[in-house]
């Protein structure tokens, strides 16, 4: 009961509608259990009594009864849903905020598949149980109290010896639970692994049909789908062990009282109808115990995924609570970005992915990040949108620690185009003021001509209100890369960060792209994180990493005048690449 215990903020407000409805079910219940007395005085009394004149008016005491309860139920069933559906509103809600403020390092090892799962498998099975499940529980307690009320009533030594048998039901409901839980924790893991098997094929389907890996990734589904095919066998197992046992024990009861029963009738010392009574009671206890394995069923399904959503619920944000109003309203940035002695390690190795950095960003000015894969660029722009956070040293923007600032102040003031660029599957229009949404179609229009986008984006077939595919599908690497531009452009920071920016364009659109860019740069500080040596040459200064340290820094200049430097060779190298290329054209 913990899991439930801990997650009762997010279905505890809305009690109301649950009382409700376990208002109704005592209605529903007590009308239930008013159809054995019924016929126990229409046996006793108006049929082997002779008193045939009230018979109609218990026809329509039924038919009264049989209204009543309608509506009860009614009114209970709209409730408990009401009840459940509120609650994992709130639920999903919750989770799906926790995941948009979780750090960079949770999605290092998390997988699409498995958190989809949680956030709709696992919340529906728990909804499921809060809207049927707990309200079967509680129906079972009140119709067992109320039948054996009525029992005791009509005989208690005959309630006692029908009785008689519950203790070891009891204990084997008891040990079904302790086996099925763990079966059910494994069924959803087991759903989990097969959705990002899903999820990851349909995402690197180019992938898998440009390297014929089709078979293969059959024969992967396959093993995947076997395990969640056992896991469910398993469950079967224990239900089929267990089943039965219980199934017997109750109708162990119905036999004991047949047996006794019979005899009290003989000896006079029970009413006909009462016996008859009796046993339709006595179904309403039995039934419900054999149905117990199906609540337990459930509340070990919903036990599993509450379990499964506290873990995201409980994953650590690793930044101050209060980070996001910290300095909110701040004016424009300044752009002014200096690290003195940072370091930055991504996990648990040794070796860091920064060492010891220090360097200065003076407002307007453009840096140049060179190097090779692995050598720390990308993680120098990380550390300042603070996709992560530094291990050691200190990073000021304009003076003050860039702790100081809330993630979405900083944010916002910070245009970055990633290397691999991500499209969302709306309009272009939408994708592009994806940043600002209350930019204007002019602004828009504009910032698509500046990154030389506009043209072929006017050349689909409903320009602007194109609606792209999963991840940008339909549009080139080039095209997509473009349109993240053109986004960073509407956002009109006062620090940009190019990722490799113009990586999947040709030389022609490069060409375009930087001149562009240069209109853009203008009063901005700019981080150009290239590998070809043409989009940083204008930089102000040029930082050349090599294994997470800065090996030499300077103009494009200064640097090719070191003949021994690690610039120079990168610089030959693309060189010596191009004139090969112009000669084999």
């Amino acid at each position: 009961m913990d899991t439930f215990k801990r997650l009762k903020s997010f279905y505890w407000p809305y009690k109301n509608y649950f009382i409700w409805s376990l208002v109704a079910l005592i209605g529903v219940t007590g009308m239930t259990v008013m159809y054995p007395i019924i016929l126990q005085y229409t046996i006793d009394h108006a049929v082997l009594g002779g008193q045939y004149e009230v018979i109609p008016y218990l026809v329509l005491g039924l038919i009264a009864v049989m209204a009543v309860k309608g509506v009860a139920v009614y009114i209970h069933q709209y409730l408990g849903d009401l009840f459940g559906i509120t609650a994992v509103h709130r639920l999903r809600n919750s989770l799906y905020e926790k995941l948009q403020f979780l750090p960079f390092r949770y999605y290092d090892n998390a997988k699409t598949g498995d958190l989809m799962s949680r956030l709709t498998g696992d919340v529906e099975t728990f909804r499921f149980f809060l809207s049927f499940g707990c309200a079967q529980l509680v129906n079972f307690v009140l119709l067992v109290g109320f039948s054996m009320g009525v029992m005791f009533y009509y005989s208690v030594p005959l309630t006692l010896v029908t009785m008689v048998m519950l203790p070891f039901l009891a204990v084997v409901v008891w040990k079904f639970d302790k086996r099925v839980h763990p079966g059910f924790r494994g069924i959803r893991k087991s759903l989990a692994r097969l959705n990002t098997k899903v999820q990851e094929n349909v995402s690197g389907v180019h992938t898998v049909k440009a390297l014929s890996q089709e078979d293969e990734e059959i024969s992967r589904f396959d093993q995947t789908n076997d395990d969640y095919k056992q896991k469910h066998l398993d469950i079967s197992k224990i239900w089929g062990n267990y089943f039965p046992l219980m199934e017997f024990i109750g109708n162990l009861s119905a036999v004991f009282l047949l047996a006794f029963g019979g005899y009290l009738v003989i000896q006079g010392s029970l009413q006909p109808g009462e016996l008859v009574a009796f046993f339709s009671l006595v179904w309403y206890i039995i039934g419900p115990i054999m149905n117990l394995g199906f609540i337990i069923n459930m509340f070990s399904q919903s036990k599993a995924s509450g379990e499964r959503l506290l873990e995201i619920l409980d994953e650590e944000e690793r930044l101050d609570a209060a980070d996001r109003k910290k300095e909110s309203g701040n004016p424009r940035l300044v752009g002014e970005v200096s690290f003195k002695d940072v370091s930055l390690h991504y996990g648990e190795s040794d070796r860091p992915a920064l060492s010891s950095l220090t360097f200065h960003a003076g407002e307007g000015k453009t840096i140049g990040l060179v190097g090779a894969t692995g050598s720390g660029k990308s993680s120098i722009a990380q550390l300042i949108t603070r996709f992560y956070e530094k291990s050691s040293g200190e990073i000021t923007i304009d003076g003050k620690p860039i702790e100081n600032y809330s993630l979405s102040h900083l944010r916002h003031h910070i245009g970055t185009v990633m290397q691999e660029t991500f499209l969302f599957s709306s309009t272009i229009r939408d994708n592009l003021a994806y940043g600002r949404p209350d930019a204007s179609m002019e602004e828009i229009i504009a910032a698509s001509i500046r990154a030389d986008a506009h043209e072929f984006i006017t050349e689909l077939p409903d320009g602007y209100d194109t609606v792209l595919g999963e991840r940008g599908l339909g549009l080139s690497g080039g095209q997509k890369q473009r349109i993240a531009i053109a986004r960073a452009i509407i956002m009109n920071p006062s620090i940009l960060i190019l990722d490799d920016a113009t990586s999947a364009v040709d030389m022609q659109t490069e060409v375009k792209i930087q001149q562009a860019f240069r209109e853009l740069m203008k009063g901005r500080t700019t981080f150009i994180i290239a590998h070809r040596i043409s989009s940083v040459k204008q930089a102000d200064e040029i930082l050349v990493l090599d294994r997470g340290e800065i090996v030499e820094r300077g103009t494009h200049k200064q640097l090719l005048q070191h003949k021994e430097g690690l610039y120079r060779r990168i610089y030959d190298i693309q060189n010596q690449d191009q004139e090969y290329v112009l000669q084999q054209a």
